[in-house]
């Protein structure tokens, strides 16, 4: 079996890595509880304030090592869980930095007991490595972040708080990227990346959600807690109509392919250009058919009569020179 697969035959992803951020206490946290079957690795210790309702199974974490034996824990004593939440993403880079420090590995630290640019390039490492276990496990990881403003120029942009340049490495590393913010008395999230914000959107959401209110003024629940997963949906979704596309792109191309080279002659290049007018294209297949055709006619020595707006044999005369 060949180790090269087409792009029809890429395998997609059966689990999604999401960060969300936004200011404190907009619900940042009760969000990602409304992921599928999740559990909450709680490395802020804010897991207290969110509603009775919407608490879901947690790990309280006092140490970087801790947070590996639980996802082991989990793994073995709760199988059916599907998403790993971590709150907060910067609590847990905290912790990794202290795991690497206690190590006392010579050239992780510098003098003053900060991590040294080995010690950061090791973290970084660390996370990815973490984020790619969850995955690969087969389980969806919802990372929150609280928000801080960047100064660009005159410019005000919103990003993750994330240590360094923690941010831009777990970006790469994420399926998507909401920002939390409050329109009035409601809260929404955008996927859509600004020059105001952070963001990434792999799945066509729309530019802004307004999230669902799930519990009133008297912290009473008033609807079920289940947004994360309509979007995990959409972008399976997403994922599912892109491979079959996929699939039908390369068929067509094969046939646009075919059809060109069966072009001998001038009648023969007139049919496919009224033919290719009433495919139905796919991604960049008609500009694909144009330069294959293009390619064939200056193969064939046709020129195009603008009068008549068909191909013809080039003049005797053209043809010799």
């Amino acid at each position: 079996m060949s180790l090269i697969k087409l792009p029809s035959e890429i395998e997609t992803k059966t689990a999604i890595s999401v960060l969300v951020y936004g200011e404190p206490g907009i619900g940042k946290t009760t969000l990602v509880c409304s992921a599928p079957n999740p559990v909450l690795f709680d490395f802020d210790g804010g897991v207290q304030r969110i509603n009775g309702a919407h608490r879901v199974p947690t790990v309280q974490v006092h140490s970087w090592q801790e947070a590996l034996d639980a996802l082991e824990e989990v793994v073995r004593e709760l199988p059916d869980t599907k998403s790993i939440l971590i709150d907060t993403v910067g609590k847990m880079l905290d912790f990794m930095s202290a795991h690497i420090i206690a190590g006392g590995e010579r050239g992780m630290v510098n003098k003053d007991g900060t991590l040294s640019l080995k010690g950061y390039g090791v973290r970084k490492q660390m996370f990815i490595d973490f984020n790619h276990r969850i995955t690969h496990m087969g389980k969806h990881v919802f990372y929150v972040a609280h928000e801080r403003e960047e100064k660009r120029g005159d410019e005000v942009v919103k990003r993750p708080e994330i240590g360094g340049s923690s941010a831009n490495d777990l970006i790469k590393e994420l399926d998507l990227v909401g920002y939390m913010r409050a329109v009035g008395k409601k809260r929404s999230i955008t996927f859509d990346p600004d020059e105001k914000w952070y963001a990434k959107n792999t799945c066509n959401l729309p530019t802004e959600i307004i999230l669902p209110v799930t519990v009133d003024d008297k912290g009473i629940a008033v609807a079920e807690n289940t947004f994360l997963q309509t979007i995990i949906s959409r972008y399976e979704e997403a994922q599912a109509r892109n491979k079959e596309q996929t699939g039908e792109y390369e068929m067509l191309i094969d046939r646009l392919k075919s059809d060109v080279d069966e072009i001998t002659d001038a009648d023969g290049a007139n049919a496919f250009v009224e033919n290719i007018g009433t495919i139905q294209h796919i991604f960049n297949s008609k500009i694909v058919a144009r330069r294959l055709f293009q390619e064939k006619v200056t193969e064939l020595g046709l020129v195009y009569n603008k009068d008549t707006k068909k191909y013809e044999d080039a003049p005797t005369e053209q043809k010799a020179e």
